[in-house]
């Protein structure tokens, strides 16, 4: 694909990227693979100067300081590169990044805070309730009876700011519950048990900045064996699992994508996001989760849709360094 096909001014692409990659979250190997994704696509639509960088290296200030960067592109997830912390780093730096501020990475990152933005907004989301490390481990302190009257069962326990179903589990049994809960208290230091919506699973994706649009639905299906769409699912072939466009009657369909975009917005997002949802027999989808820097692999959902949509993978990238420069 070559520059003139994508429409690319040549200026562009003679901006000094730097890549960011890696880090120290459990999602570190997804993201390489996303960053890996991201330098073929730039290298692809013409882009000369493509630094790969991770927080995690000893050098990695150094390098950044003496890069000479015009643009940054985030391809991290979880914590030290979605929630915030390295868009902090780029505001004080004055360098364009790629994707959401500061302040809606950190709230989107936080599924029990992002719950009361949906709430607030207008968009239904699962019952929940949050839990503090502390609180929890303190003697005596495992209300399991509270917890079940206000989330019942099944339930699902999530570490509150981890990404991509580390630490997820579904609980049908109350004896199962307090090990779930530890479990996830293994990899946050907050934790969200969410009450289980019975339906369709979806995900949304939006791109743009002021003016967000939604891209196609894709319906996921978490496969043979697969309680939900977990870890192990995600980074499979997508053509197991991705079904385009998902199949929900066009009015449904259509309020979902609206509801995605209102998430989008009420968070503050930019760039992108992706937002995933459950849609009920009723044809009432709720909220779970909006990603502010989805997966940019091969498999991973968001560029599968912008396919569907004619946008090539080269193009997307192109396209999110270009709102990060309009943003900044």
């Amino acid at each position: 694909m070559t520059d003139s096909q994508l429409s690319i001014d040549p200026s562009l692409t003679k901006l000094r990227v730097a890549l960011l990659s890696g880090g120290w979250s459990d999602e570190r190997e997804i993201s390489l693979q996303s960053g890996d994704a991201v330098e073929r696509a730039l290298k692809e639509a013409g882009f000369a100067s493509v630094e790969r960088l991770d927080i995690a290296d000893d050098d990695f200030l150094a390098r950044l300081a003496k890069g000479g960067f015009d643009v940054a592109f985030i391809a991290m997830h979880g914590h030290g590169g979605e929630d915030g912390c390295v868009q902090g780093l780029f505001e004080t730096l004055h360098i364009p990044y790629t994707f959401s501020g500061v302040e809606a990475s950190a709230v989107a990152c936080d599924k029990s805070v992002a719950k009361g933005v949906y709430r607030a907004a207008g968009i239904p989301t699962p019952g929940g309730m949050t839990l503090d490390a502390v609180a929890w481990n303190a003697e005596g302190s495992h209300d399991v009876d509270a917890i079940l009257a206000e989330c019942g069962l099944p339930a699902f326990v999530k570490p509150a700011t981890n990404g991509s179903s580390f630490g997820i589990s579904k609980v049908n049994r109350r004896e199962d519950l307090v090990a779930a809960i530890d479990a996830a208290f293994e990899r946050d230091d907050k934790v969200l048990v969410e009450s289980f919506v019975q339906g369709t699973e979806i995900t949304v994706p939006v791109i743009g900045n002021d003016d967000p649009q939604a891209l196609p639905i894709i319906e996921v299906i978490p496969g043979e064996g697969a309680e939900f769409y977990d870890l192990k699912v995600k980074y499979e072939p997508s053509e197991l699992h991705h079904v385009m466009p998902a199949r929900l009657p066009e009015d449904v369909y259509r309020h979902a994508q609206e509801l995605a975009i209102l998430a989008h917005k009420s968070l503050g997002c930019a760039g992108a996001s992706r937002s995933d949802f459950i849609v009920t027999s009723g044809g009432t989808p709720y909220i779970l989760e909006t990603n502010t820097i989805p997966g940019m692999t091969e498999t991973s959902l968001l560029p599968d849709s912008a396919r569907s949509a004619g946008i090539p993978f080269p193009e997307l990238c192109v396209r999110f360094i270009q709102m990060a420069l309009e943003r900044h």
